[in-house]
């Protein structure tokens, strides 16, 4: 499935807000100097302005995505960005420069079909990604896994449980279409869904990895107007009466939110 920049980029924040901060300063401690990471399903470099200044030190940046136009967002986003924090940024064909105090950010992007073999050299020393294991099949995961010799972190992925406040008696029919809708194929078979991040956690222990996991909800708050819209628009697609009350509820400043998601942090057996 494609998504829009502007949807990626209404997210951000709320993504920051939600990921295990105690699950990256795990993977982080375990990086070497100058480590190489590779960001699959990028989209336009969030992880990367996450992970990025935690890491702080001189790094290595690989993204991988399939959509040419979310990759192509990423330079100048994540140019902007920098500037922002005061840092020199510089693209240089291919490649985006940072140059920052604790050292050198390099980022480069690779198109991708993420249902076709994806670029995992045995040199990376991290693979992260964010928001992607719910929209694959077990059978990609385990493909995933299987290549995996690195430590792997993956951030922000749906885990079913979900509160609208107030509570509303017509709330069970859009829940369900949404359920349906995350377990339909996009792109590599049937998803997984709120499932992923309990089967990831099986494959990846099946293969001995050592894992954890965390929490990593987004909180919705009431002045939030533009999130709760986009979260009712594409929830209420097909009822309009539920969509137009809770739009309401949202324009009155009466309604929080809350999505519930699971980051997940694996080390590989003796890694």
């Amino acid at each position: 499935d494609a998504f829009e920049a502007d949807w990626l980029a209404l997210r951000e924040p709320f993504d920051h807000a939600a990921r295990s901060l105690v699950l990256a300063r795990r993977l982080v401690q375990r990086l070497k100097q100058r480590p190489q990471i590779v960001d699959l399903g990028a989209g336009t470099g969030s992880m990367f302005r996450y992970l990025a200044p935690i890491i702080g030190s001189r790094q290595d940046w690989l993204l991988v995505d399939a959509d040419t136009r979310l990759l192509d967002e990423a330079f100048g986003r994540t140019a902007a960005w920098a500037r922002r924090r005061g840092f020199t940024a510089m693209a240089t064909g291919d490649e985006l420069q940072i140059a920052t105090p604790q050292g050198l950010w390099r980022m480069e992007v690779a198109v991708a079909d993420m249902g076709e073999e994806l670029p995992l050299s045995t040199a990376a020393d991290a693979v992260v990604c964010s928001a992607l294991l719910d929209l694959v099949s077990a059978q990609w995961l385990d493909r995933l896994i299987d290549r995996l010799h690195a430590p792997f972190l993956a951030s922000l992925i749906v885990d079913g449980r979900d509160t609208w406040r107030p509570r509303d008696p017509h709330d069970a029919r859009p829940r369900a279409a949404f359920r349906r809708d995350q377990f339909r194929d996009k792109g590599t078979g049937r998803a997984l869904g709120p499932t992923a991040w309990a089967y990831a956690l099986r494959s990846l222990a099946a293969r001995g990895f050592v894992t954890a996991s965390a929490p990593s909800d987004w909180h919705i708050p009431r002045s939030a107007l533009g999130m709760q819209r986009a979260l009712i628009e594409g929830r209420g697609e097909h009822d309009p009466r539920w969509q137009e009350a809770r739009l309401r509820q949202a324009l009155r400043g009466r309604l929080a939110i809350t999505i519930g998601h699971r980051d997940i942090l694996a080390f590989p057996p003796g890694g």
